[in-house]
C-alpha cells in the first residue's frame, strides 16, 4: 500500500500551511490543534492531546497483541527571520519551520492515511507529534508525562532531512548517532565606571577577550572520536550601549557539545575551570547556567536493522555517511525506554542547511519519508 497522488497533493498543501504558520518550542497550540483537525477523518483509535505541553499521540491498534511501535516527529518551529521566497512561506515574522519539522509532521499524517486504511495485523502504532524539540525539553516532557504511560512504546522511530546527503538517500548507523550538548549562560559581574575613568572599576572585557578562544579551544577531534568535544560561542553582551560608562558587567552564551553523555560532565567542568581562573585573575566573580540539555542519541542495533531492511525492500540506498551528526535531538530520550532508532533522509546535496534562513522542506521527501515508516510498521506488525 502506497500513498495516492490525490493523498500527495493534500499532504503537500498541509505542509504548506504549517510552513505558514509556524509556532516556537511551547508554544504550539495552533499547530496541535491543525494535527488534531487532520485526524478527525483519519478515525485513530485512541488521540491523546496536551502530552508535554502541546504534544498529540494518535493509536492505531492492531486485532491480536504485539509490541508497541512508536513513530515521531516534532511541532515545533525556529525563532528565525524566513528570507527564502516560496508562495509558502512564513506569515509569522521572526518565526520560521526552517528545521523542516512542517515536513516531518506531514510523514507522520501520511502514515496515518495508510495506517487508517488498513490496521497492523498486531500490537498498535502511536504516532507522536512531540513539542519543543529544539529547546530539548519536549521528550523528557511527553515521557514524564502520566498520559503517555499506557502507549509507552517497544520500539520508536524517527526521521530528520538532512541537506548535504543526496535527495532521498539514507544515513544510518548503529551506535551514536547525535551528539550530547548544553547551552552554558556566565553572567559577569564587575563594577562599572565613567569612561574616562576605568581605573576605578573592574571590567569584564579583559576577562572575556581571553576566555572566549580559551573556550573555543577546549574543542577537539570529530565525531569518529570518542572524546570529541566542540564549544561554540554564540552570544555576548557587555555593559551598556552607552560612550560614558566603562562596563561592570557582560554576558556569554557558549554551547558545549561531546559526542556521548559521559564526556559531557569532563568537558562542563574543564569549561568551569578555565573561567574561575580568569575570573579570579580579573578580580571578577560570575555565576553560571546550563539550558537547553540534549543528550545523545544512539541507535539500537535490533532497531537500526529494520530500517535498514526496510529501506533494502523499497531500493532506497543508504550508508553512514556523516554519521555520528553534530547537532543534538532530544529523541535520544526515547532509548532509555525502547529499543530507538533514528535515519537521516538526503534533502539534496546542495540544499540550503538546516536552520538557514532561506532554507525550504523538500516535498519530494513526503511519499519517501512515509514509504519508509510504513515499511517498518509492516514488518514488525504486519
Amino acid at each position: 500500500m502506497t500513498l495516492t497522488n490525490t493523498d500527495i497533493i493534500d499532504l503537500v498543501a498541509l505542509r504548506h500551511d504549517l510552513h505558514r504558520h509556524p509556532e516556537i518550542s511551547g508554544d504550539e497550540a495552533q499547530t496541535s490543534q491543525r494535527i488534531v483537525q487532520e485526524f478527525a477523518p483519519l478515525v485513530p483509535d485512541d488521540l491523546i492531546t496536551g502530552l508535554g505541553g502541546h504534544g498529540v499521540a494518535a493509536v492505531y491498534n492492531g486485532a491480536a497483541p504485539g509490541p508497541t511501535v512508536l513513530f515521531r516527529c516534532e511541532l515545533d518551529a525556529l525563532p528565525i527571520f524566513e528570507t527564502g521566497t516560496p508562495e509558502h512561506r512564513s506569515l509569522i515574522d521572526g518565526v520560521g519551520h526552517l528545521c523542516g519539522h512542517d515536513g516531518h509532521m506531514t510523514i507522520l499524517m501520511g502514515l496515518a492515511r495508510l495506517l487508517s486504511r488498513q490496521r497492523p495485523a498486531r500490537g498498535r502504532v502511536v504516532l507522536l507529534f512531540q513539542p519543543a524539540e529544539e529547546t530539548g525539553a519536549g521528550a523528557r516532557a511527553v515521557l514524564d508525562d502520566l498520559k503517555f504511560d499506557p502507549v509507552q512504546p517497544d520500539y520508536a522511530f524517527a526521521l530528520h532531512n538532512t541537506p548535504g546527503l543526496p535527495l532521498g538517500h539514507v544515513a544510518i548507523t548503529s551506535g551514536p548517532i547525535t551528539c550530547a550538548s548544553r547551552g552554558l549562560e556566565v553572567r559577569f559581574t564587575g563594577r562599572s565606571a565613567h569612561a574616562s575613568q576605568p581605573e576605578t572599576g573592574t571590567s569584564p572585557m579583559e576577562a572575556l577577550a581571553n576566555v572566549m578562544p580559551a573556550l573555543t579551544a577546549l574543542s577537539h577531534g570529530s565525531t569518529q572520536d570518542p572524546d570529541f568535544a566542540l564549544v561554540t560561542v554564540t552570544h555576548v553582551q557587555m555593559g551598556e550601549p552607552a560612550f560614558g560608562i566603562a562596563p561592570g558587567d557582560a554576558t556569554l552564551f557558549a554551547t558545549l557539545r561531546t559526542l556521548t553523555d559521559n564526556r559531557m560532565d569532563d568537558l562542563c567542568e574543564q569549561a568551569l575551570t578555565l573561567l574561575k581562573t580568569s575570573c579570579s585573575a580579573q578580580n571578577l566573580g560570575f555565576t553560571h547556567d546550563f539550558h537547553d540539555v540534549f543528550l545523545h542519541s544512539e541507535n539500537n542495533a535490533e532497531a537500526t536493522e529494520l530500517c535498514t531492511a526496510a529501506l533494502d525492500t523499497l531500493g532506497i540506498p543508504h550508508d553512514a555517511s556523516g554519521l555520528p551528526w553534530r547537532p543534538s535531538e532530544d529523541f535520544g530520550r526515547f532509548g532509555h525506554t525502547a529499543k530507538s532508532a533514528m535515519l537521516f533522509l538526503g534533502a539534496g546535496s546542495d540544499h540550503a542547511a538546516l536552520h538557514n534562513p532561506d532554507y525550504d522542506f523538500p516535498d519530494d521527501l513526503i511519499p519517501i519519508g512515509t514509504g519508509i515508516f510504513h515499511r517498518i510498521a509492516r514488518d514488525l506488525l504486519g
